[in-house]
């Protein structure tokens, strides 16, 4: 089997969160030299495959093979893997199994490897994320399995195929406020307090504003104010209080800590509450990190191209590796149809991926 049949098959698997239609059954056969540990948790399926080949750095390829449901109104049927002009058609066709397909057809074909080669696979990325990669590492730090280095296999690339690595994710806060004022009548605004009034004083100093300057691989934390309501939908009664729902991709330079006293600052007269909670925390794996550059050194030897690193993008279960204190990066194909309609990619780019992979192993 190549790599190209082999992503077609996946394709063509309805594998719709937590479901991973039977894909990972496909893949622990297929790779039946390695170990394979399944942690299956609730209805969601993980599994490890591990192979040791002699001494030396453990590197792991880690993803997922669940999709976001493909909706309505495709040019060819999402899970038919329709191939037409160059193109291959189906939902999860970038997100993520071209980066699954990529990396098994690399190992399938490994014969031999200083150290130890392993898979990391779940059903359970684009749902909750609670009971996929993280109880994998769970496990495997109970049983000294953990790998060195990890190559998340996530679509990355911007324009065209080759130009991003993924060296770190953003992290993510939510916020919500909720001002405390005193419900009146309209006719008398004297004897309220309106919350909606006092947000529109300060309203300009919060939306939208940086909370820090960011560096060379983090864009500034931004705070994007995602909704605000009040009020009873009536004209003759100033509203008691007033909820504003934020968020804040942060880089490695703001904190839950930095929000909360950028916040009473701005409402430092004001009768507020503030609730923060955080999905996911930055990190970020040095440029110098030997699996970043033989990365690196992969891609340029296939495409001759020079790969940016970026930390741009929502999360991955990058995050969850990283608290581990592993070396993890992320690279893929474009990503430029993720969770769209006639959702593609093109059978260039997954040989391409297959190879530069294999080019890693060669050389990590």
């Amino acid at each position: 089997m190549d790599v190209i049949l082999l992503f077609k098959i996946l394709l063509k698997r309805k594998s719709e969160t937590p479901d991973d239609g039977g894909i990972l059954d496909l893949i622990e056969e297929y790779l039946s030299d390695f170990q394979a540990i399944r942690l299956d948790c609730y209805n969601v399926k993980n599994l490890f495959l591990y192979k040791k080949f002699s001494s030396g750095p453990h590197l792991c390829f880690a993803g997922h093979v669940d999709v976001v449901p493909a909706g309505d109104n495709w040019q060819f049927p999402p899970y038919q893997a329709v191939e037409d002009s160059n193109y291959i058609y189906g939902r999860g066709a970038q997100d993520m199994k071209s980066g699954v397909s990529a990396f098994v057809q690399a190992v399938k074909e490994t014969r031999k490897y200083t150290g130890t080669l392993s898979l990391l696979l779940t059903s359970d990325e684009e749902g909750d994320a609670k009971y996929g990669t993280q109880e994998v590492l769970k496990y495997l730090k109970v049983h000294d399995l953990m790998p060195d280095s990890c190559i998340v296999a996530e679509p990355t690339c911007d324009i065209i195929f080759g130009d991003t690595i993924k060296v770190g994710r953003r992290g993510s806060i939510n916020g919500l406020i909720t001002l405390h004022g005193k419900q009146g009548h309209a006719a008398y605004p004297q004897k309220a307090i309106n919350p909606i009034h006092q947000i529109s004083e300060i309203l300009h100093n919060i939306a939208g504003v940086n909370l820090d300057n960011g560096d060379e691989y983090f864009a500034p934390s931004k705070l994007v104010i995602t909704d605000i309501r009040s009020g009873m939908e009536v004209t003759n009664v100033t509203p008691d209080s007033l909820k504003m729902m934020f968020n804040i991709r942060n880089s490695t330079k703001t904190t839950q800590e930095s929000v909360k006293a950028f916040i009473a600052k701005e409402f430092q007269n004001l009768n507020y509450s503030l609730s923060l909670t955080q999905s996911a925390y930055p990190f970020i794996t040095s440029t110098d990190s030997k699996i970043v550059k033989d990365l690196h050194n992969a891609i340029y030897s296939i495409m001759n191209t020079v790969p940016e690193y970026s930390t741009a993008g929502g999360t991955s279960d990058a995050r969850f590796i990283a608290k581990y204190g592993i070396n993890v990066i992320e690279f893929g194909v474009k990503n430029d149809t993720i969770h769209g309609v006639d959702e593609r990619t093109t059978v260039d780019e997954v040989v391409k991926l297959y190879k530069i992979f294999k080019r890693l192993i060669d050389t990590y």
